[in-house]
């Protein structure tokens, strides 16, 4: 496949501008500019201005490098997907990601750096990723008594930047990781969502280990033997200190919008359980009542949430293109495929068969 086919088939555009446009949180500033930083950055050492990529958007690219801006989703978005249109370069993502140091994490980079172990630094590091501007939703998941799971999510149902976020991320995460345990380390297998693109090779090349296209998950597999691997500069004092600052940035938000990412993250992991907002409340150890006021506080509801959680993970599985959409009924939790139909045209006025077409 070529490299104009390949962007033709995995960005979208029309579908994800509507969905990013639509959705009120994608203006939020809320997004350390970390990865307009990187990008730019290598812009300039390549000769290219970047003037131009950030015309409209209310920023400058003097304003990126001041550590207090924070930008919204649709701003980030924008610049990047201009970037990625003026550089070029197919495997963008990978040179970028692992060109990452664990330095350029800040504060979270110290905190993983002295954490006890691997466990505990991976754990920081998935728990505090927002604020080093990581425009995809990220957590792990255990996948069996031998496996754990770095998994990704694209925010707002969108497919337009997802290779390269999942470059990105992978990458980056995959340089750390060396850093923190030694050049041995590899992940067991790496799962993402799109098919093969032209550089396909390069990935193999990277993470010397199985890579998986068209799969369900974006996600990268590590054996949890790792876990346990002691790190050297394990030091309890400063990984504290450096946790409890990171803590304080991450608090940008209120209490309401936390337990908003509580309740996506818990219904994200239990989908096909179809858990109900007892179900949720109990998990959280909140009653229902709580629940629903500090929902109500942040202006959400329960069922709103939920049917967004399920037609973003739907629009995913569509364009895996792994699974029928009776299939993708079932990991929704709908016992009905008929009831999916219903449903999915209710969040997003198409049928699934005619979304899916609309990816290809």
């Amino acid at each position: 496949m070529s490299q104009l086919a390949f962007e033709a088939r995995y960005y979208p555009r029309r579908m994800t501008s509507q969905a990013v446009d639509a959705d009120p949180r994608a203006l939020a500033a809320d997004i350390p500019p970390n990865m307009l930083v990187h990008l730019t950055e290598l812009a300039a050492r390549r000769g290219l201005a970047t003037e131009s990529w950030f015309v409209g958007t209310e920023i400058s690219r003097q304003q990126i490098d001041d550590p207090t801006l924070r930008v919204s989703y649709r701003q980030a978005r924008t610049i990047i997907a201009r970037g990625l249109n003026a550089m070029r370069e197919p495997a963008l993502g990978l040179l970028i990601g692992r060109n990452e140091t664990i330095g350029s994490f800040g504060l979270l980079g110290l905190a993983m750096m002295t954490s006890r172990n691997f466990g505990e630094a991976m754990r920081a590091g998935i728990e505090n990723h927002k604020i080093c501007g990581s425009l995809l939703d990220v957590d792990v998941t255990t996948v069996d008594p031998h496996t754990v799971a770095i998994q990704a999510w694209p925010r707002f149902g969108e497919t337009e930047l997802l290779p390269f976020l999942c470059e990105e991320l992978f990458a980056s995460s995959l340089t750390i990781a060396r850093e923190l345990v030694g050049s041995r380390w590899v992940p067991s297998r790496i799962e993402l969502t799109y098919p093969a693109p032209p550089h396909a090779d390069e990935y193999a090349a990277l993470f010397r280990c199985e890579v998986h296209f068209g799969a369900q998950h974006n996600r990268i597999l590590v054996d949890s033997a790792w876990l346990e691997y002691p790190l050297p500069g394990y030091n309890p004092l400063t990984s504290r200190q450096a946790l409890a600052l990171c803590h304080q940035q991450l608090r940008g938000g209120s209490r309401s919008d936390e337990i908003v990412g509580s309740v996506e993250r818990l219904l994200r992991s239990r989908l096909r359980e179809h858990p109900r907002l007892t179900e949720v409340a109990r998990t959280l150890h909140l009653s229902e009542r709580s629940l629903r006021r500090k929902l109500a506080d942040s202006g959400r509801i329960f069922r709103e949430i939920h049917d967004r959680v399920r037609a973003e993970r739907a629009f995913e599985l569509l364009h895996a293109g792994q699974l029928s959409v009776a299939e993708i009924g079932i990991e929704l939790g709908f016992s009905d495929p008929r009831e999916f139909r219903r449903a999915f045209k209710r969040w997003t006025g198409m049928p699934p068969q005619l979304a899916r077409r609309s990816m290809r």
